[in-house]
């Protein structure tokens, strides 16, 4: 599989996002560009896995309750596929062992919904620059 850190020509490090609120989707979207990256945001996991420049990605942002494919499960089937960067996963339903799980399964962090401002950003950019 071929691996881009960023979107071809661009320059800019492109973000796979799976969220199913049009509405968060949006402002997270607008909020990544602004950032500088190139966000390919996707209303369900399933049309996420179906993107055809998935594995291509630098950096994942999941929500963890999604119809029919979790964030769990998106980043589980990413991996098989020999993708190998870094997660992050969303939610609004925080757990006390959420975490632990999430990192268990690969994520490298965890961001609790509503964001305080910057952390998804920062939390991205921590995330790229050590992998």
């Amino acid at each position: 599989m071929i691996h881009q850190d960023a979107a071809p020509g661009s320059g800019r490090p492109r973000i796979l996002l799976a969220e199913d609120d049009a509405a968060v989707r949006r402002s997270l979207q607008l909020l990544l560009q602004a950032r500088g990256y190139d966000v390919r945001a996707h209303a369900s996991g399933k049309t996420l896995l179906e993107d055809p420049l998935g594995t291509e990605a630098a950096c994942l942002v999941a929500d963890l309750q999604l119809d029919e494919v979790d964030g769990f499960e998106i980043l589980s089937r990413l991996r098989s596929r020999g993708w190998q960067g870094p997660a992050v996963l969303i939610t609004a339903y925080p757990t006390p062992d959420l975490e632990e799980r999430a990192a268990s399964r690969g994520f490298g962090a965890v961001i609790e919904k509503p964001f305080r401002e910057g952390a998804l950003g920062d939390t991205i950019a921590r995330l790229l620059k050590a992998h």
